[in-house]
């Protein structure tokens, strides 16, 4: 049951403000925090059901500032890998218990982390030429299936579109179209996954204008705020809520 009280919302409302600016001004790379966030006070798949329809309403949101600025090929290639990547989520979540998915989200939380960590570091490095084609095919399956479990599609995709040598707001535009897209594709087997309920859909309500809010935010930070304390919030954030979730779906 999801219980819609006072401290449901004063961890939700934030969280979805978080994941409006990130989707609106940074590529989304950090949205799946909110996720993450909702999936330590409440059930994995609730928390799930209750973000994708705010996803989709924060990815229209942002639809038209970046109309027509995104790649238009490479948000082909993305969008056609993740379809087996989305049905391959479905299928893996009909038969896994919560506690699996929370020790997902919780991995995919801290190896974000990581991974963003590496690179920062010169561990690992961007690609030093374009990606072929093929690897962005597959970049796209694995963001289907990490969109599906945990709506961490972010950085699989951003492997490929940094190869790409996009500008800011391209690689933005860029994600805004693959991820309206991919949401859209996820939305009807999350409803048949039984993840939509009279009690998320009136959390939907609720948190609708924190999710606008935080992607006319993010659409204005993407001109002019830096993002190394923005994505310093994000790792932290990730790390600690990562480390629960795997903590109790193991334990």
């Amino acid at each position: 049951m999801l219980s819609l009280d006072l401290t449901f919302f004063l961890i939700a409302g934030p969280a979805v403000i978080f994941a409006g600016i990130s989707k609106g001004g940074f590529g989304s790379g950090a949205a799946f925090a909110a996720a993450s966030v909702l999936a330590v006070v409440i059930e994995p798949g609730l928390a799930l059901g209750v973000m994708l329809p705010l996803l989709m309403l924060i990815d229209f949101s942002t639809l038209r500032p970046y109309w027509r600025k995104w790649n238009a090929e490479a948000a082909f290639l993305l969008v056609l890998g993740a379809l087996p990547g989305v049905m391959l989520g479905a299928a893996l979540y009909k038969v896994a218990e919560p506690d699996v998915f929370r020790v997902l989200i919780g991995l995919i939380s801290v190896g974000f982390v990581v991974w963003q960590l590496a690179t920062r570091c010169g561990l690992l490095r961007p690609a030093p030429a374009v990606l072929p084609r093929s690897i962005g095919a597959l970049a796209g399956a694995v963001a289907g299936f990490t969109s599906f479990v945990s709506h961490a599609g972010g950085p699989p995709a951003a492997v490929y579109l940094l190869s790409l040598r996009l500008s800011k707001t391209e690689f933005q535009a860029t994600t805004v179209l693959v991820f309206l897209v991919v949401n859209i594709f996820k939305f009807v087997p999350y409803a048949f996954l039984g993840m939509f309920t009279s009690q998320t859909l009136t959390a939907n309500l609720v948190l609708a204008p924190f999710a606008v809010f935080g992607a006319w935010l993010g659409v204005r930070a993407h001109r002019i705020v830096s993002q190394d304390l923005f994505f310093l919030v994000t790792y932290v954030l990730l790390t600690a809520t990562g480390a629960k979730l795997i903590w109790d779906g193991l334990t």
